[in-house]
């Protein structure tokens, strides 16, 4: 397969001084990820954005000659186009133009497996595409494939407004009713009291890792961004019983593309009924508190702030002195998820966690009724138990969420809490 090659454009001015180079250095990943190849970059300083063209005219003369002299195929802005700011900027460089919402768009087309997960891709990109349709022929003609082609492709651009109107009809009307299964889905564990687990964070913080780690599953695990798409849900039980439910989903970027926080919101779903968030966070990242900002700041957005959150700070085995990190957000543990070791490590944080979301017990049970401590292993978190041969009973101690029936008083008429 023959690589693009790629250069990236990027202009520093009063609103993204802060974060901008990271955000510069994200774009390079960004493209690696969509099998591309970075030739060159072209950074502009300016006070603001050239509304016309977003650089400057010397530095589009100076894009053009760098994209002769690289022989490059495509040129990526790390700011989102209008269809006249890619005309314009494509009557004096030639190679195709795209941006960084295109790029993370064409990611997601390619990491989306299910029927689902393609059919939302395809949405965000008409949506984002439709009306950017005036002033697209130039690059329609251009366009044979390729980084920022995939999903819809061209085909569906060269069809006109009212065809893609339809489309986009037909395909929010199939993702309802994907969206109604899965909503059957998440009440029906919401009826079963199973206390459910979603797992949230930075893209390529390594949220799939630490899924395999907790329920020996083998998901899809690997350095990149977006490595997952396709929300994953798996049971999982700790080692004293207890069940529940953990749920992986897609990772969050700075400036995520509006389109796909929208078309993704059956995906969200899944970790907005969670009773538990596990904050996944690199803590080896040279920009770690500005990937904490933008996961928190999502939240707030996606109306997800209410959830209890245990931060896990990983990938600790990249860190040059692991006793000297200093964490900032609580509660938190720090672990390795490459590191079989550090299971124990989780698993103790998490339970810590639920224990002070949970209503504590102390239930006397009949010596005819000691199966049910089975069932309670299974449904609670049991500190102690013993048998009091005086009155012939059980006394259980424990944690249990209160949606359960052991703080809700259905098995016992002795239940003290």
């Amino acid at each position: 397969m023959c690589v693009e090659k790629i250069i990236l454009v990027g202009v520093e001015n009063q609103e993204n001084y802060g974060n901008f180079p990271e955000s510069m250095k994200e774009l390079v990943n960004l493209s690696e990820t969509a099998q591309g190849e970075v030739v060159g970059e072209l950074i502009q300083r300016r006070q603001k954005i050239d509304r016309r063209t977003i650089v400057g005219k010397g530095k589009l003369e100076e894009l053009s000659a760098l994209v002769a002299s690289k022989e490059a195929d495509t040129v990526i802005f790390n700011h989102e186009l209008s269809a006249r700011q890619a005309r314009l900027i494509e009557e004096v460089v030639d190679a195709k133009i795209i941006d960084r919402v295109q790029l993370i768009l064409d990611i997601f087309a390619m990491r989306a497996q299910s029927k689902e997960g393609q059919l939302q891709v395809e949405l965000a990109q008409l949506n984002y595409l439709l009306p950017r349709l005036v002033g697209q022929g130039t690059s329609l003609s251009r366009l044979g494939g390729g980084i920022g082609t995939r999903g819809p492709g061209e085909t569906k651009l060269e069809t006109d407004r009212r065809h893609i109107r339809h489309k986009i009809t037909l395909i929010k009307r199939e993702l309802k009713e994907t969206e109604e299964h899965r909503e059957r889905s998440r009440q029906k564990r919401k009826d079963s009291s199973v206390f459910q687990i979603g797992l949230i964070g930075y893209t390529n913080a390594g949220k799939s890792t630490i899924m395999n780690l907790l329920t020996d599953t083998k998901t899809y695990a690997e350095d990149q961004l977006f490595a997952t798409l396709d929300p994953l849900t798996k049971k999982w039980q700790l080692p004293d019983g207890f069940e529940t439910t953990i749920t992986d989903t897609v990772g969050f970027i700075q400036d995520l593309p509006t389109q796909l926080i929208e078309a993704f919101q059956s995906t969200l779903e899944e970790s907005r009924s969670v009773d538990l968030l596990l904050h996944v966070v690199d803590a080896s990242s040279d920009n770690r508190h500005q990937q904490e900002e933008t996961v928190m700041t999502l939240l707030d957005e996606l109306e997800m702030n209410h959830i209890p959150v245990l931060t896990v700070y990983n990938k600790a085995d990249l860190l040059d002195d692991a006793t000297q990190f200093v964490p900032t957000l609580y509660p938190n543990c720090l672990i390795s998820a490459m590191n079989q070791e550090s299971q124990e490590v989780l698993v103790e944080a998490i339970t810590k966690r639920m224990k002070e979301l949970f209503v504590s017990f102390d239930i006397t049970l009949e010596a005819k009724d000691a199966y049910k401590i089975s069932q309670m292993k299974k449904e609670t978190l049991i500190d102690a138990y013993e048998y009091l041969e005086e009155s012939n009973t059980y006394q259980v101690q424990g944690y249990a969420h209160e949606r359960s029936k052991w703080t809700r008083g259905e098995e016992t008429d002795e239940l003290e809490y």
